[in-house]
């Protein structure tokens, strides 16, 4: 992101969030299963761990945000488990995704890790989009600090105010960088506040290579 912020802030101070018996339904590449993607973040948290302030995103639930699909109170199971199994008919004969993550990219709310080449996760999202709006009728939201969709990992948010420039100065913009090979998305229930991690994994569908092709991975809960 360019220019860099000046100052963070609480990404929670005024943020509506869900009670703990609601859920939001996302989306996402979940990144725990790469080794190299826990690598990247595991080394920018160490650094970001000494200052004040930061929420540091779980190595469990490290993900590249792709869509949000609704409410649990909206979308039905059996409408989530249909989703699934579209995502999966479309993806069965996309080859796995090679991406890089390389620039650090800061927010007042967030500091994250971007992904490059900017479209090549594009097969994914276009997936997650159409899954979605043939099964609940609507094609979802983004849910970016960006105008467009711009695969990134988010490493840590920011829970008070405080200057950014230290936390530049000491991550920097850029990390050794890292490449991994993506090969699955997952429909997730994040249940009640963000920052809870409160998420019930619903289902995957696997890219091409990557499992047996056309055959959604059952509903299972990490």
């Amino acid at each position: 992101m360019s220019p860099l912020p000046v100052q963070m802030r609480n990404r929670w101070l005024n943020r509506v969030e869900p009670g703990p018996d609601r859920g939001t339904i996302y989306w996402h590449i979940l990144m725990h299963a790469y080794p190299e993607a826990c690598s990247a973040a595991t080394d920018a948290q160490e650094i970001l761990a000494d200052f004040p302030g930061l929420h540091m995103t779980p190595r469990q639930w490290l993900h590249i945000t792709t869509l949000v699909v609704g409410a649990t109170d909206e979308i039905t199971r059996s409408q989530m488990s249909v989703m699934v199994s579209e995502a999966q008919r479309l993806l069965c004969d996309v080859a796995p995704i090679a991406v890089t993550l390389d620039k650090v990219l800061y927010h007042p709310e967030a500091i994250m890790l971007r992904t490059q080449p900017g479209d090549a996760l594009r097969p994914i999202f276009d997936a997650a989009r159409s899954a979605t709006r043939k099964v609940v009728g609507r094609a979802g939201v983004i849910d970016e600090p960006f105008p467009l969709w711009m695969p990134h990992m988010t490493v840590s948010y920011s829970t008070t105010e405080q200057p950014a420039k230290p936390i530049v100065s000491a991550l920097g913009e850029s990390i050794r960088e890292r490449q991994i090979l993506v090969d699955s998305l997952t429909l997730v229930i994040q249940w009640g506040p963000e920052r809870l991690w409160d998420w019930e994994p619903v289902g995957t569908a696997r890219l091409r290579a990557s499992g047996q092709a056309g055959q959604a991975d059952p509903a299972h809960t990490s």
